[in-house]
């Protein structure tokens, strides 16, 4: 009788790989001797038989049609493969290979975010090392690598949401990159809000937007919008209705907003300055 942990589906998953496995194996021994010369005069007709090559056969479909179930496991021996070539920084080959990765499975959102990162924080270092260093390459120049990997990066992770278009994740690291690598405010706070409105997205969406704002001068929308948030948040320690309710405080001290008309969210004693509170009878 055969144990229940033998029928788990990630047991029965790797039984079939190791007897697929050991059936190419045994399949290459045997070919062996017609392998190699047959194979030498494929690459004498074709010298250029590389990754472009592959490629060219994925836009037609012909590869993916043959993977078939294995397109998973050659996505993730293909992303392994990738770590060499971004350690030698060739940026044909990255470029090759992140279409290739993406294209083999689209669903892991892995693949597309740490994808464009490199793309978009990686590579322009790598250019400007080309170039001769951040000492010899202008801050013209520099914005412009910066401009120019940064749009590469958008284009990925716009592919991305054709695939994934209720992620959040994928929003969110689109306003990450205007924000931190082109220091492109107004463009990463619509982002951010994009991001902030979509189901399932992290807490901290919204109170990054409401900080983008601040930092654009818009304090009063800020404040509406930190309101407004602090009455939806729900009582989840991650949700951080306490840091909500202190930018709020924040707020109205800048704002100078009286104190009676400031924000009362449920089963939050007004707030009062001591020293303007005022007393029906003075003391005897």
């Amino acid at each position: 009788m055969q144990s229940p942990l033998s029928q788990h589906p990630l047991v029965l998953r790797l039984r079939r790989i190791s007897v697929t496995c050991a059936v190419l194996l045994l399949l290459g021994v045997v070919l062996r001797p017609v392998e190699s010369p047959a194979w030498t005069e494929v690459k004498a007709g074709q010298p250029e038989l590389n990754l472009q090559a592959v490629e060219g056969a994925l836009g037609q479909g012909l590869v993916l049609g043959v993977l078939g179930g294995f397109r998973t496991i050659m996505a993730d021996f293909t992303w392994i493969r990738m770590n060499a070539v971004w350690q030698r920084r060739d940026r044909a080959k990255l470029d090759a290979m992140i279409r290739l990765v993406t294209t083999l499975d689209p669903r892991p959102e892995f693949f597309w975010v740490n994808s464009s990162r490199i793309v978009a924080y990686d590579v322009p270092h790598w250019r400007i090392d080309e170039e001769g260093g951040y000492d010899v390459v202008s801050e013209e120049r520099q914005r412009d690598l910066d401009v120019e990997q940064a749009e590469q990066a958008f284009q990925l992770l716009a592919r991305a949401r054709e695939f994934h278009p209720d992620s959040p994740k994928l929003v969110l690291e689109t306003g990450q990159i205007y924000l931190n690598r082109l220091k492109d405010i107004p463009n990463a706070a619509k982002w951010f809000l994009k991001a902030a409105e979509m189901p399932g997205a992290p807490y901290y969406a919204a109170r990054i937007y409401a900080d983008l704002l601040r930092q654009m001068d818009k304090s009063q929308e800020a404040y509406n919008y930190l309101k407004q948030l602090h009455q939806t948040l729900p009582d989840d320690p991650y949700a951080q209705k306490g840091i909500v309710l202190e930018r709020i405080r924040n707020l109205e001290d800048d704002l100078k907003i009286p104190y009676l008309l400031r924000y009362n969210a449920d089963q939050i004693a007004p707030v009062v300055n001591p020293s303007e509170q005022t007393y029906p009878f003075n003391e005897l």
